[in-house]
């Protein structure tokens, strides 16, 4: 049985429980996802399938590449991902994964995604530092401020929040409460926001860390 599934963010909405409370709520469309590689500890070493999501034309992909979806169908898809199933011979080449009966209302999931790419940003935008005073005649504004020691350590320690490369990472929001499911659509609703930006590529699963609410 697989317990995760590919997919993609379709944007943020608004939804009302029945005791009248306001949800914010992401929509996801999860799947389906085609199974074009089965893998076994036999030959690989470990069991997983690649799938693939978002169809596209076969002949935008390298010729390598196009002999290897033949075996599953002769379709190219935009993303080609592998995922952890308990029994591979369960499953065929071919075979399309979905939602229907893999998740339930008010289950909880992980969602991940690669966060928005912000560039490179300073100490304030990037970890929240509160900055100088605004006063006149402040010579400190946004720099982040003493660094080290001069003799001892006499260097910058490991792990010091610095300026950088902000955003563009591999991010997982973990345990988000299923809201609604529509299987005939391939849409999953869950409460809360989840990371990346409109149409960007997910990965939904079963929680790896059990929620303690």
């Amino acid at each position: 049985m697989y317990r995760e599934l590919l997919g993609r963010k379709l944007g943020m909405t608004t939804l009302f429980a029945p005791n009248g409370n306001q949800i914010s709520a992401t929509v996801l469309e999860v799947g389906p996802c085609v199974v074009t590689q089965i893998k076994t500890r036999e030959t690989d070493g470990y069991d997983a399938l690649q799938v693939g999501f978002l169809m596209k034309n076969l002949s935008r992909v390298n010729k390598p590449m196009q002999g290897h979806l033949r075996k599953s169908g002769g379709q190219g898809y935009r993303f080609l991902r592998e995922i952890s199933v308990d029994d591979p011979a369960e499953h065929k080449l071919g075979e399309a994964l979905t939602i229907d009966g893999l998740f339930q209302v008010g289950e909880r999931i992980d969602v991940s995604g690669f966060s928005k790419g912000r560039g490179f940003s300073g100490v304030i935008k990037r970890w929240g530092f509160h900055g100088g005073r605004d006063t006149h005649g402040s010579m400190f504004h946004r720099a982040p401020g003493s660094v080290g020691a001069s003799a001892t350590p006499s260097k910058v320690l490991k792990g010091r929040k610095l300026p950088g490369r902000y955003g563009g990472a591999r991010v997982t929001a973990r345990n988000l409460e299923v809201v609604d499911i529509r299987p005939e659509q391939n849409v999953l609703i869950v409460k809360g926001a989840v990371p990346g930006g409109k149409a960007g590529l997910i990965g939904v699963r079963k929680p790896q860390i059990a929620s303690k609410k």
